[in-house]
């Protein structure tokens, strides 16, 4: 099994005003929270462990959480972004390459994660799922990637980060700041040229602010 991290720890500020009283993993998008949903995806993968990162609000995603098979990586004291949340978590995450998945989308077709895992191969250090930009329901902006033949990344394209990867974090501890970005990292690894796509083949829906909510429930339901 894969080790997982779902980062819960943002502060949701484009999803206000649902996000004043709740953190945005709770939302529910077709009767079901983004959390619960991101969950499904890494059980359905056979992962293991899971750990999820908090910070604002974060009892209340404690709360959601308390019973279940799943470690908490506390940020309380101060968010650590991506990057610093995914080194703090790794004495919880176990050695290796690692998973990492953001709730805030929604998928549909095959799993995000189970694909991820069939195409990684040793000379990856970075393995992301990428989204067409035209096929990138409820984004806002360009794209994030450019692919070759080979399926290595670049910088700029007309792919969008699909907020699913595995990735290979010894390099983190190499980073001096303690909040970072998971993209200081992705760029180490693309000057190495062992960054690496692919692209997933279903639905796929940018659940960023309130009126994403029903483009991404009319993705869920086809």
């Amino acid at each position: 099994m894969r080790p997982l991290m779902i980062f819960a720890a943002g502060l949701g500020t484009r999803m206000r005003p649902l996000t004043d009283r709740l953190p945005k993993p709770l939302i529910h998008v077709g009767g079901r929270t983004l959390l619960d949903r991101a969950l499904d995806l890494g059980r359905d993968a056979g992962v293991g462990p899971v750990v999820v990162n908090t910070h604002y609000l974060g009892d209340q995603i404690a709360a959601h959480l308390a019973g279940q098979d799943v470690a908490i990586s506390d940020e309380a004291g101060a968010i650590l972004d991506t990057g610093g949340g995914l080194r703090q978590a790794l004495p919880l995450l176990g050695q290796g390459p690692v998973m990492t998945l953001n709730p805030d989308v929604v998928w549909t077709g095959p799993n995000p994660l189970a694909a991820l895992d069939a195409a990684w191969r040793d000379d990856m250090d970075a393995l992301l799922m990428l989204i067409p930009l035209d096929r990138a329901a409820a984004r806002q902006g360009t794209g994030d990637f450019a692919m070759d033949a080979q399926g290595r990344i670049a910088r700029q394209g007309d792919f969008v980060y699909g907020g699913a990867q595995i990735i290979r974090p010894d390099r983190l501890a190499g980073i001096p700041d303690r909040v970072f970005s998971l993209n200081r990292l992705w760029d180490l690894l693309i000057a190495d040229g062992r960054a690496h796509g692919i692209v997933h083949r279903g639905g796929w829906c940018d659940v960023g602010y309130p009126q994403a909510i029903p483009l991404a429930e009319q993705v869920l339901h086809g």
